[in-house]
């Protein structure tokens, strides 16, 4: 808190500032600013925190979309592969199913030889599928017309005049029944090449449907196939293969009799072709007995992996367990980079595709899994890889799931095999989705935060209209207030203002309203009340002029009085005559009253052989002090002049005769009084009063306390109980002092007191003077002790010297 001292003269009177309605000093203006900013700060607040949990939602949902597209991408993938695998397998077992079902057929003939000879000697001897051998003698073989399928016998199985051995020609009817079987399961079943029967390893023939011109053919493409082992010349190590697996069920790779081969090209057709063998076994299992056989083309084989479709250009591809593409589209084989590698020659001839061997190397390092389980990667192709006209590489993902294995002829022997189903696809395509709703998060979020900025705008903008117009309702009372105030400042006290709320401003308006109400009727009755306080005061000064009058002469006759009453009281006082007329001790005495009539008492009887001195003060001090005093002069002369002697007695009747009239009087005076008497070289002190002080002719000072020597006069009716005597030697030049406390307890302006000590020390350093030069000194010291301070209590010194 603080203070602030103002100027006691009146303030000058200033015109009012104009404060326009937007100045600074404008509550108006203070209140929209601080609204508005509160207002400004909790949209700012609040709309940063929707934008930021906008923002915040839409990366999260953005990371969650992402997560799960990628998941469900990569679960659809892996769902695709698995689905394509297994209708690669059901349609490679479809295609086994068939040679095998063909098997099993020419099995089952071999099993029942007589059944199987009556078959053939039928079908042989119908015109349309018995064989018609026809011998070749250029080409040295036998072979039928044209018709559902065709039998080939080679050189090396006829005799010199082109029949079939004996023991070929029964193989050959044994074997008829594949005229009867496999052009129908040609015509049906899953797209295939051809159908066709080897026999055994003695007896080759080959019978192959639909017809066609195979060992012209075979002519054309293997020089020298008519004179070798047809197994020995075109699958080296198949048969010997098939006998371990007699020998040796352990030897079998596979627990399935197919065996496949790698890609080559038909010697027939010239197609790409992989063959899947069946083998056949003699009545006994003892040895191979031929088999049947499926060809079917890459391109078919490519049907099953051509129809995977993954996105715009995602396609699928098969391959072998060594990296050799057997089935993948045209697209496929130029987005991986295949380098097709033999396949040039003739016969039997490999066809290999290695991923290896890509011309990209992200394809080349692609490791195929060893297992049943799939594969996720991805690769990076650069721009010209990729076909792309940009800088920057395109990833692909790279899917691969590795088939259930199957037997497969190496060329050499049979091994197990694993075919391994890949999926490629392009990494912008397949996260094409992901990529269309990360941007379509992306701009919703940005209008999310558009709409959210334009709505704080817009909700700025009207609340500070809203708070512009509330301003005005609330700032108007105060104005009017304002207004309402100059104009009761230029002394219009008819203004009033209106109360149309009932808030704080108009309670304002109402104390404004009362207020100006009080000052209209103070000011319309002022000049009224003004002459009626005028006329009270003139009867008041009237009376108090009169008074003044009545006082003054009070005044005088009072003044008159107390000069009386303070001549009597010197009058009754003893003269310095009668004192210097007393022959044994010298007395100086000295009274100086505070007002006009003192209360101390001091008189000196001598009645020629004994000196009485007495000394008293009475309470308070004036009139009625000095009359007490002037009573008690007078009681103690009658009883001087009586003879008594005794002091004890002497002061209970001064005392009964004081306590009467004070009693009579109804005063509440009463006073210390002590008394000397001197007699023969001794005095006898009673009474209580001050201190007594001796000096000795020696310098010895002595105090004597009076406090057990009597009680206050005029108290109480009987005090002779109280009273009692002390006798003292009282010898030649011996000093004995008496005062009122006037004297001890007389201040300087400091407000220390004057003190018995001091008066002990001022007499006993003039002790040596007389005894009216030891009370003047006396006096003297106490005056100067004094100085100008005033004197508040009556002074009365008594100083009594032995002669």
């Amino acid at each position: 808190m603080s203070v602030t001292h103002v100027n006691s003269e009146p303030p000058q009177e200033q015109a009012p500032e104009r404060i326009g309605r937007f100045s600074r000093h404008s509550f108006r203006a203070k209140f929209i600013a601080v609204v508005s900013a509160a207002v400004l700060f909790d949209l700012m607040l609040a709309g940063g925190v929707a934008i930021w949990n906008v923002q915040r939602l839409s990366k999260d949902a953005t990371q969650k979309v992402e997560t799960g597209l990628t998941d469900a991408t990569e679960e659809y993938l892996r769902t695709y592969i698995e689905t394509t695998g297994l209708r690669t397998e059901l349609l490679l077992d479809q295609v086994f199913s068939e040679v095998e079902a063909l098997g099993s057929s020419m099995q089952t003939l071999i099993d029942n030889p007589d059944t199987g000879n009556r078959v053939g000697l039928v079908v042989e001897d119908d015109p349309k599928l018995g064989d018609k051998l026809v011998y070749n003698a250029e080409a040295g073989w036998s072979q039928n017309s044209p018709g559902e399928s065709v039998v080939s016998v080679w050189g090396y199985l006829l005799d010199d005049e082109g029949n079939p051995l004996p023991e070929v020609a029964d193989q050959i009817a044994d074997s008829s029944a594949f005229n009867l079987i496999a052009p129908g399961m040609m015509k049906t079943g899953s797209p295939k090449l051809q159908l066709y029967y080897v026999g055994p390893k003695d007896r080759p023939i080959m019978r192959t449907t639909p017809y066609t011109d195979q060992a012209q053919t075979f002519d054309k493409l293997y020089p020298g196939h008519n004179e070798d082992n047809f197994w020995d010349f075109f699958f080296p190590g198949v048969y010997e293969g098939w006998q371990s697996w007699l020998a040796d069920p352990a030897n079998r790779p596979v627990p399935r009799d197919i065996v496949g081969t790698a890609p080559y090209i038909d010697a027939i057709t010239g197609a790409k072709i992989v063959s899947f063998f069946y083998p056949l076994w003699n009545e006994e299992r003892t040895d191979v007995a031929g088999m049947t056989a499926v060809d079917i083309t890459l391109d078919q084989l490519s049907s099953l992996v051509e129809n995977v479709k993954i996105a715009e250009t995602g396609f699928g591809f098969l391959t072998s367990s060594n990296g050799n593409v057997l089935a993948v589209s045209e697209a496929g084989a130029q987005a991986l980079g295949l380098v097709s590698v033999g396949g040039e020659g003739q016969g039997v001839t490999g066809i290999n595709r290695y991923l290896a061997q890509s011309r990209f190397p992200a394809v080349a390092n692609l490791q195929l899994p060893h297992d049943t389980g799939t594969v996720v990667d991805t690769i990076e192709l650069g721009p010209e890889q990729h076909g792309g006209d940009g800088a920057a590489n395109e990833g692909y993902i790279v899917v691969l799931k590795e088939l259930a294995p199957i037997n497969l002829w190496d060329g050499e022997t049979i091994v197990a095999e694993n075919l391994t189903l890949g999926f490629m696809v392009a990494t912008d395509e397949i996260y094409a989705p992901l990529e269309e709703v990360r941007q379509e998060l992306s701009e919703a979020t940005e209008r999310i935060v558009y709409w959210q900025i334009a709505a704080l705008l817009i909700s700025l903008v009207i609340v500070t209209l809203a708070v512009y117009a509330v301003s005005g309702r609330i700032t108007k009372g105060l104005s009017e207030l304002a207004s309402a105030a100059r104009a009761l400042q230029r002394k219009d006290y008819s203004v009033r203002v209106a109360i149309p709320t009932r808030d704080e401003v108009a309670a304002v308006g109402l104390a404004f309203n009362n207020m100006a109400e009080e000052i209209s009727y103070h000011t319309e009755n002022l000049e009224n009340l003004v002459e009626e306080r005028t006329s009270k005061l003139e009867t008041a000064n009237r009376e108090i002029v009169a008074l003044n009058k009545r006082l003054k002469s009070e005044n005088l006759r009072l003044g008159a009085e107390l000069d009386v009453a303070k001549r009597i009281q010197e009058m009754v006082l003893p003269r310095r005559s009668e004192l210097e007329g007393i022959p044994q001790v010298e007395i100086a005495a000295f009274m100086e009253p505070a007002d006009e009539v003192g209360g101390d008492y001091y008189d000196v009887l001598f009645d020629g052989d004994r000196i009485k001195v007495g000394i008293g003060d009475v309470t308070g001090h004036g009139l009625e002090s000095g009359v007490l005093m002037l009573m008690v002069q007078s009681v103690a002369r009658a009883l001087q002049e009586k003879g008594d002697r005794d002091p004890i007695a002497f002061l209970d009747v001064l005392n009964r005769a004081v306590y009467k009239n004070i009693t009579r009087t109804k005063s509440d005076k009463h006073l210390t009084l002590a008394f000397v008497d001197y007699e023969d070289g001794n005095v006898t002190l009673s009474g209580q009063h001050e201190e007594v002080l001796i000096i000795r002719a020696n310098g010895d000072t002595e105090r004597i306390d009076t406090m057990d020597l009597g009680f206050p006069v005029g108290l109480e009716a009987d005090i002779s109980p109280f009273v009692a005597t002390m006798d003292l030697a009282f010898g030649p030049d011996d000093v004995l002092v008496l005062h009122t406390d006037g004297i001890t307890e007389a201040e300087n302006n400091k407000g220390e007191m004057y003190g018995l000590d001091r008066l002990s020390q001022s007499a006993h350093d003039n002790r040596e003077k007389s005894a009216k030069g030891i009370a003047e000194a006396v006096i003297n010291d106490v005056k100067f002790h004094i100085g100008d301070y005033k004197v508040f209590d009556d002074i009365t010194l008594v100083v009594l010297k032995h002669r």
